[in-house]
């Protein structure tokens, strides 16, 4: 039985430096021999080369007519062809046995994702990593990549495009409404850039305002506005 066909989709904007790494990365991992897997760059008009390194790298570039993570990944599966959709950010290195570990899991989960790590030894991102091995959906984050069946995906709708931010926290639950949610025994190891430029401690704080403020129900406009204000984005 042939194994069911994968695409990668990952939403950029500004990502001209972390793009091509990533996609070379993708390919050496699944192997020359591997048929079943496309790799595609929903890039959010981008003001730097990301298309042109993603291009360069291998990728399939999808330029999105509304910048955002949720409509950009909206758009990246709407054009995507793959039976499971692998939704990865710019900054994330899935473990090298990505395909086969996401294949197998699909066959008993309708979604899933892995556990993180970050690429810094501060004992509190440990930590805060350590935590992602819980089946709880109030620490599923985008960092960890997540995967979902084609048909699941389109049944729960995608991602909604009104969500400025938060966008990875309320897919996961309609997710679970089609079927068992897989946290996988290996991590990602996902970029501390945002932590080293803004401080461990004070980012830590700011995602924790802004989670509660989330689960409050303050607007996404609000939520979006305190993001940009509180959190400083070398890349944006």
């Amino acid at each position: 039985m042939a194994e069911p066909s994968v695409s990668i989709i990952i939403p950029t904007y500004n990502e001209a430096a972390a793009i091509g790494p990533l996609v070379r990365y993708l390919r050496a991992a699944a192997g020359p021999a591997e048929q079943g897997l496309e790799i595609l760059v929903a890039d959010g008009q981008s003001a730097d080369a990301t298309a042109a390194e993603a291009a360069r790298a291998g990728a399939r570039v999808l330029p999105c007519p509304q910048r955002g993570r949720a409509p950009q990944m909206n758009h990246g599966a709407a054009h995507a062809r793959g039976e499971l959709l692998y939704f990865l950010h710019a900054d994330t290195f899935p473990p090298a046995d990505f395909l086969p570990a996401i294949r197998q899991a699909a066959q008993q989960h309708a979604s899933g994702c892995f556990r993180l790590r970050f690429d810094s030894a501060h004992w509190f991102l440990r930590l805060s990593a350590w935590f992602t091995r819980f089946p709880f959906d109030f620490i599923r984050f985008g960092d960890q990549s997540l995967f979902v069946r084609r048909a699941v995906f389109e049944q729960a709708g995608g991602f909604r495009s009104d969500m400025l931010v938060f966008e990875d926290q309320e897919i996961v639950p309609r997710l679970r409404r089609h079927g068992r949610f897989a946290v996988l025994p290996t991590a990602v190891l996902t970029s501390a850039r945002k932590y080293r430029d803004n401080g461990v401690f004070r980012l830590q704080g700011i995602f924790l305002l802004l989670c509660l403020l989330y689960r409050l129900g303050v607007p996404q406009p609000r939520l979006r506005a305190l993001y940009r204000a509180l959190i400083r984005q070398a890349n944006h």
